[in-house]
Formats: C-alpha cells, sequence, structure tokens
C-alpha cells in the first residue's frame, strides 16, 4: 500500500461558530534565532481542536510569548478542520499516509480495543471521536509531522457504501 502524501478529494470549509471544540497542546517548542545583536527566542506550539463528533484540525502558531503562540496555534486549527468518516466507533478501512519524513498507519479495530496510538496521533484520533483503533507512526518522531500527517490519513478515509453507489452511477449499470 502506497502512503497518501495530501488529500485527494476537496474538502469543504466547515463553519466552525456554532461548535463546541476541545483543545489539547501537542508541542511546545523555544526556537532561538541568533543574531548580531544576541539571540531571538520564540515560542511554537502545535495545537489540535476536535468536537468528538468526527471534526478535527491542527494549527501550528509562532510568538514571543507561550500564551499567544498556542492561541494562535488554535484559531490556526479552527480554520483547518476536516470532517472524518466513522464505521461504529471506528475507521472504515486502513490508510497509510506521510508528511514529511513522518508515516503514520491508521488501522480499524474490534470494539472494546481502545485507542492504541502515541503522541501527536492519539491527541488527533481522540479528539476526532474515534474510539477503537490500531496506529503505527513510522519514520520521525516529529510532533508537527506527525499529526499532519495523521490529519491527511483521516481525510482520506471514504465511506465503503458511498464509494459503492458513486461506482455504480459512474457505469450506468443497475444490478
Amino acid at each position: 500500500m502506497k502512503a497518501a502524501t495530501k488529500i485527494f478529494t476537496a474538502v469543504p470549509r466547515i463553519d466552525t461558530s456554532e461548535m463546541e471544540f476541545t483543545e489539547k497542546l501537542v508541542s511546545l517548542d523555544r526556537v532561538t534565532k541568533v543574531v548580531k545583536g544576541g539571540k531571538n527566542m520564540h515560542f511554537r506550539a502545535t495545537v489540535v481542536v476536535g468536537d468528538g463528533k468526527g471534526h478535527v484540525g491542527v494549527g501550528l502558531g509562532k510568538a514571543r510569548e507561550v500564551p499567544e503562540a498556542i492561541r494562535k496555534a488554535g484559531v490556526a486549527a479552527k480554520k483547518g478542520i476536516i470532517s472524518v468518516v466513522f464505521k461504529g466507533g471506528t475507521i472504515p478501512h486502513e490508510s497509510l499516509s506521510k508528511f514529511g519524513a513522518a508515516r503514520v498507519l491508521l488501522k480499524p479495530a474490534p470494539p472494546g480495543t481502545g485507542v492504541i496510538a502515541g503522541g501527536g496521533v492519539r491527541a488527533v484520533v481522540e479528539l476526532a471521536g474515534i474510539k477503537d483503533i490500531l496506529t503505527k507512526s513510522m519514520g520521525c518522531a516529529n510532533p508537527v509531522n506527525v499529526t499532519k500527517a495523521t490529519i491527511v490519513a483521516l481525510a482520506n478515509l471514504r465511506d465503503p457504501q458511498a464509494s459503492i453507489k458513486r461506482r455504480k452511477g459512474e457505469t450506468g449499470e443497475e444490478n
């Protein structure tokens, strides 16, 4: 199975004005730039937002103070919300995606398994509202790339019944 590197279908804009989101800070890094006059310190925050009902987003924010970086990341995450396809409490099929050097594999799991994931993958999957899933993070462990690879994997999930209807409609056959 080849890793998906981008979202293959157009992602519609989701109106987030009436939604209640939960925010989770995935990583907070201190970034230093050395210049002629000394060192310039900034902070970089990665935040995941989700409603637990199939909507999730990841954002990155940079600022001189920690609270401002977290606020900016939350705003960026709400702009990039995607909708996730469920099948019961799990995902409908396996998905492998890649972002940068991070590769993420998501597999459906039987009920009662729970979320078997770590780090950034766990944050994204839990805030999306998925109850049972098996995951494996391969390649780099950079939380920014891992969370974005997870978003790509979730965005590329398709509902099997809708795919069957779409294929029948394309060929013009009726069975």
